[in-house]
């Protein structure tokens, strides 16, 4: 859309790197392993929309494959696989020697993929009492207690005695039993609405810094991004961003404030990020490494 810029999370749809930084967040990946040659170890990787093949190393992969109105043959690789464009002029065999000579960054790109999906997949909330989910960065326990009235409709988070090491009880009056889409819509009410009080509190903590004005906040579910910025000011932030640390939701926040300056990735965007974050690219980082756990 023009005017707007958008910031996806990594391992989906990766955000441009900054200056200097080495090459270049929904449903089930179609990442996945499957029997390959006659010693069992041939990893197999094929993306949903797959239209070609090629063997780099040890690995098959069934990529998919588009021409359009280019001048490079482009390469990406998401939860889904490896994605290869290329302009309509390039020759098949052009093609082919263009993946080779990237094999070894499509090959880590492909297993990174594959090894967040597997962190994913391992952090699937179960949704029953005793449940454990993280927010701001630590594990809360969801307690479900149907007589229990200071939860009252919405939930109440319990710090405990307040100190770093206190376990914290997400309170909601529900029944054990009242089923798991339940329990999980009312921790994902309460989560919106934590989300909406710290996004903004941290919009307006950063956006004078960067000499910028929001005009609007929404809350996003979006498999594939993290946020985004309108140039009439208005921020779309991901909801499930409030899973992670206070200093990763002002990478975000940061980023997408920065749009409301400069409008794509260019080296100058990069530069009011760094002006307001200075360890902005190891946040970053954090969003690759840690990826928000998978609402089953």
């Amino acid at each position: 859309m023009p005017g707007t810029a958008a910031l996806p999370p990594l391992g989906n749809s990766p955000l441009p790197l900054p200056p200097g930084a080495g090459a270049a967040p929904g449903g089930d990946p179609a990442l996945r392993p499957a029997p390959g040659g006659a010693d069992g170890r041939t990893l197999v990787f094929t993306h949903p929309r797959a239209s070609r093949e090629i063997v780099l190393g040890d690995a098959r992969i069934a990529y998919a494959f588009d021409r359009g109105h280019r001048r490079t043959i482009g390469f990406s690789v998401g939860t889904e696989g490896l994605a290869v464009r290329a302009p309509r002029w390039a020759a098949i065999r052009d093609v082919e020697a263009a993946l080779h000579e990237k094999a070894n960054w499509i090959l880590r790109k492909l297993s990174e993929a594959r090894q967040r999906e597997a962190r994913q997949e391992a952090g699937r909330i179960a949704w029953c009492d005793g449940a454990q989910l993280p927010f701001l960065g630590r594990l809360i326990t969801l307690r479900l207690d149907p007589t229990d009235r200071q939860a009252g409709a919405g939930g109440l988070l319990d710090v405990g005695d307040g100190s770093a090491d206190a376990p914290q009880l997400l309170r909601l009056a529900l029944s054990p039993d009242v089923g798991e889409a339940r329990i999980r819509d009312a921790a994902q009410a309460w989560l919106t609405r934590q989300a909406r009080r710290v996004f903004t509190e941290r919009l307006a903590h950063f956006a004078p810094q960067l000499g910028v004005q929001w005009t609007k906040l929404s809350l996003s579910n979006a498999a594939t991004r993290w946020g985004s910025a309108s140039a009439d000011g208005s921020i779309r932030l991901n909801w499930r961003l409030i899973h992670y640390r206070l200093p990763i939701i002002d990478y975000v926040v940061v980023h997408e404030l920065a749009h409301l300056r400069v409008m794509d990735h260019s080296p100058r965007f990069w530069d009011e990020v760094g002006r307001v974050l200075p360890d902005y690219a190891q946040r970053r980082q954090v969003l690759k490494d840690e990826p928000a756990p998978r609402w089953g």
